[in-house]
């Protein structure tokens, strides 16, 4: 009677951007005696172990958090930092009343319009008004973080709610 033996080894690696990536490598091998089973899966195991921890290390295609599934195409702009700018064709960009609300924030803030400028060149490789909507409110939830107004509701937001989306 054949006694089959199945191992399997895997590795999942958090990275940047809320992304990950996975290896596994299995094998399966003949015995020819039950009494084998401890050596060669104290071997298998081993060796799995080796080759994944070799190979899991090329990290391969990384998606840009700022861009990565919109549209299904990367956006178009500058690659700074690994970052892409600008809106993508058919992306609306930033929206009125987001950047009005930005505006009040650095306003009753007393910020900085180059600092705010500035964090989201770091953010998404480009000034504020070539934001599309998901990178914009991006910004101003990074914005409610730096800037928190007491309110007693606990979100740190204050008087900076967001209104509802209208229905047309």
């Amino acid at each position: 009677m054949a006694i089959f033996l199945e191992a399997a080894y895997s590795k999942k690696l958090g990275l940047p951007n809320y992304s990950s990536h996975s290896y596994v490598v299995s094998i399966r091998t003949e015995l020819e005696n039950i009494n084998q089973v401890p050596e060669e899966s104290g071997k298998l195991y081993k060796m799995l172990q080796e080759a994944v921890d070799k190979e899991i290390q090329q990290v391969g295609f990384m998606p840009d958090a700022t861009s990565y599934g919109m549209n299904g195409q990367p956006s178009n702009g500058d690659q700074r930092n690994g970052h892409h700018g600008g809106h993508q064709n058919g992306d609306a960009g930033i929206s009125e009343k987001q950047l009005d609300l930005i505006n009040r924030i650095v306003r009753e803030n007393n910020a900085n319009k180059a600092e705010i400028e500035n964090m989201a060149v770091e953010m998404f490789g480009g000034g504020v008004r070539t934001l599309n909507r998901m990178q914009a409110s991006n910004l101003i939830d990074e914005l409610f973080v730096k800037y928190p107004r007491r309110n007693g509701n606990g979100n740190g937001r204050g008087n900076y709610q967001r209104q509802p989306a209208r229905s047309t």
